[in-house]
């Protein structure tokens, strides 16, 4: 729901990957945002209404998107298509982070706009820190790109995890996905980032960031 930029640029790359995408818009002016080649349904009307959602084929639908201007509209799309559906993968994009927060210990997962672009801001800003990739539907699990201090460099991350409490997810090295393996040693220009439980997200950044303590 909502062909805008995020909209159009999200179905023209789900269906590139084959899959079959529906786009609801109130504003049938906004379909012209999708490629001329697009092959999926185009559907006017709100979408939240349960009969625009029936044209848009939501009782075959594995996951939904709403990714409009409002966050109103979003949340009640989202809960409609949760609740009344029972379409289990559903993302709201929520312009407001208080709000955010709330629907996401909800159980709705939702993409907080302002607070992503803002982390991305402070992570350019700042030298250390951590920037939240993925929160899971309870909102207690956080997966984290994790700033680390020089010092940590060379130490396996086992002792990483040791550490800090943190879960090593996997590493970035050189523009390649590496899973941790159990004799993993972090190296220079690593991209670390691990799991944590929300309520220990500060402890692990402050260990972390610092240099490790001599044993």
């Amino acid at each position: 729901m909502g062909c805008g930029r995020v909209g159009a640029t999200l179905a023209l790359a789900l269906e590139s990957q084959g899959h079959s995408v529906a786009m609801i818009d109130q504003n049938p002016e906004a379909f012209r945002r999708l490629d001329a080649g697009f092959s999926g349904r185009k559907v006017t009307g709100l979408g939240f209404d349960r009969d625009i959602l029936a044209q848009a084929g939501i009782e075959d639908a594995y996951a939904f998107a709403a990714v409009s201007d409002g966050d109103n509209s979003n949340i009640l799309a989202a809960r409609v298509v949760r609740e009344t559906f029972g379409v289990d993968r559903v993302v709201a994009r929520i312009y407001d982070p208080r709000r955010a927060e709330i629907y996401q210990r909800l159980g709705i997962p939702t993409v907080a706009t302002v607070r992503w672009t803002a982390g991305q801001v402070m992570r350019r800003l700042l030298p250390m820190g951590a920037t939240d990739e993925y929160r899971d539907s309870s909102g207690q699990i956080r997966l984290l790109q994790m700033d680390v201090h020089p010092s940590w460099v060379g130490r396996t991350l086992r002792s990483i995890e040791e550490a800090s409490g943190a879960r090593v997810a996997y590493l970035l090295r050189y523009g390649d996905g590496i899973l941790p393996s159990a004799g993993g040693v972090l190296q220079e220009n690593d991209v670390l980032h691990v799991l944590v439980r929300a309520d220990d997200a500060a402890a692990v950044e402050r260990t972390l960031t610092q240099a490790p303590e001599v044993s």
